[in-house]
């Protein structure tokens, strides 16, 4: 509810209604009790609230209790009691317009991004990559960035890891060390990322996250996503969430501190946020958490205790709805302490012993004033939701899903060319290129066998045309020594015989020069 100081009430102390003030609303909050104390209630009594008042909520939900935000509310006898508490008559039962989310597409409009998007350093938290492996993913982004290559889905970042690793060489002096051990131990973690549905999750169309600031007839639309597949992977839940405020705070302009913020940002089980997270991760929540009030964006962090969350974080959450903590052995008696410390002391009881004497639906509580400082803590009961109180049915989330504006802008994968298709026609090029001089050098080959070949001819012929010639003188040498003889001239010591091999031998020897004179002296003149 929204009174006419822009307070958006949500609880009823013993001096009466206890509100929100509008201004303060993005300097973030914490709701925080151990299980079964009323945080989900909570969180949904506050949504609703933003959402009468014009303001977009985003929310995760974690067993599908949220869903019910969606249906009017019904009448019990414990919102019975509560009317009579709060001198209510007639409560407005009423539901708030929502967009049912979901990572798989399966409950709700997918939800996705692209590996840019993500960026290396998330998800080198996703997939629990070491410092060395975290610097080899760094430069497979730096390299395709490099290269202009855009990378989309799993299959892009497959190639591209695949693309270093084996010209490796080329960018160790550039980008530092590209080990081949470090590249399987990403490959195997992209393995598990399959198993948990990656492929769903990294796609497109990429999520747009104007469609989470908008309104309906005046009232703030309702993110809710569904979280309870989402959370059998810690990791991927809050890293996923991680990304999607990183995201808002990258994209939205600066507003400065507005009557209402423009989007308000439940993020449940926020210990998963924290758990395991290298100190850099942290300090970069820490920063967003710190800057994002000013793109006018409030956040509110939902976990069993506040010791769930880096002092420096905590001491960034204004509006405090703490629960119940149980203190059953030493450490729940620490923690207990620790939470009492987070508020300003009200006198009039001990904040310690209050916070393990609430009951389910009590709470305490401390917002900011409009001047910004923390207001004394207060012992409070709050409000009941006006709507539905649990989860609805599959056919009133597909009513609510097929009846929303934004119903097919996601439905469909889109794929684009990208690293992937980039890379395969690279390396078609490249084999082509290889082929082609392959080619080329089997034919300069055979180029140079038939020159040597036909050179080879030309001397055979030369070679036999003078052996002919010598074959020839010596017919014609014997010849004419038999003639001689037969017409009874005499042969002088020499038998007719030996001079004809002596004259045949003479004019072979000459026969043979002069061809080969000849033969060489046409050759070099053609």
């Amino acid at each position: 509810m929204l009174d006419e100081n822009l307070g958006l009430y949500v609880a009823h102390g013993p001096k009466g209604p206890i509100s929100i003030c509008g201004k303060m609303a993005n300097r973030h909050g914490l709701i925080a009790g151990a299980t079964g104390t009323g945080k989900t209630v909570t969180l949904q009594v506050l949504a609703e609230t933003f959402c009468q008042a014009g303001v977009p909520c985003f929310m995760a939900d974690m067993k599908g209790d949220l869903s019910g935000i969606s249906q009017a509310g019904a009448m019990s006898g414990f919102i019975e009691k509560r009317c009579a508490e709060f001198g209510i008559e007639n409560p407005p039962f009423k539901g708030c317009p929502v967009r049912f989310y979901d990572v798989f597409g399966e409950q709700g409009h997918p939800m996705r991004t692209t590996i840019s998007n993500m960026g290396p350093q998330l998800l080198a938290r996703l997939m629990s990559l070491n410092e060395v492996q975290t610097g080899v993913l760094n430069i497979v982004f730096r390299v395709a960035d490099d290269m202009g290559l855009l990378l989309i889905d799993m299959k892009d970042l497959r190639a591209m890891l695949n693309y270093v690793s084996e010209h490796a060489a080329e960018y160790t002096a550039t980008y530092g060390n590209v080990s081949a051990a470090s590249i399987g131990a990403i490959q195997r973690a992209l393995l598990q990322l399959d198993s948990q549905g990656a492929e769903k999750f990294f796609a497109e169309p990429a999520f747009d996250i104007e469609d989470l600031l908008q309104t309906q007839d005046g009232k703030g639309i309702m993110s809710v996503l569904a979280a309870d597949k989402l959370m059998q992977n810690p990791k991927l839940y809050s890293t996923f969430l991680l990304w999607l405020l990183s995201d808002i705070y990258s994209r939205l302009p600066e507003v400065g501190d507005l009557d209402l913020p423009r989007l308000v940002f439940f993020f449940d089980e926020a210990h998963t946020l924290f758990d395991d997270t290298p100190k850099a991760l942290v300090d970069k929540i820490e920063q967003v958490v710190r800057l994002i009030r000013s793109k006018g964006v409030g956040v509110y962090f939902v976990t069993q205790n506040p010791t769930d969350i880096p002092d420096v974080i905590l001491g960034q959450l204004g509006n405090r709805v703490q629960h119940a903590l149980r203190a059953y052995t030493p450490r729940d008696q620490r923690a207990v302490r620790a939470a009492a410390e987070t508020f300003r002391t009200n006198p009039e009881f001990k904040t310690e012993d209050a916070i393990m004497e609430l009951s389910t639906g009590e709470a305490l509580v401390s917002f900011l004033d409009p001047k910004g400082a923390p207001c004394v803590v207060e012992r409070a009961r709050i409000l009941f939701p006006l709507s539905q109180i649990g989860a609805i049915t599959e056919g009133q989330r597909l009513d609510a899903v097929k009846g929303s504006s934004i119903y097919g802008k996601y439905d469909e994968v889109i794929d684009r060319q990208s690293a992937f298709e980039d890379l395969m026609a690279m390396n078609e090029a490249q084999q082509q290129e290889v082929q082609e001089r392959q080619a080329e050098a089997v034919q300069e080959r055979k180029e140079k066998a038939d020159r040597k070949g036909k050179g080879k001819g030309i001397g055979k012929t030369i070679l036999g045309a003078v052996l002919g010639s010598a074959v020839t003188a010596v017919s014609n040498s014997i010849g004419t020594e038999i003639s001689r003889a037969a017409t009874g001239k005499k042969i002088s010591g020499k038998s007719i015989a030996e001079r004809t091999i002596r004259n045949t031998t003479s004019a072979v020897t000459r026969n043979v020069t002069k061809k080969l004179t000849r033969s060489i002296l046409g050759n070099l003149v053609k």
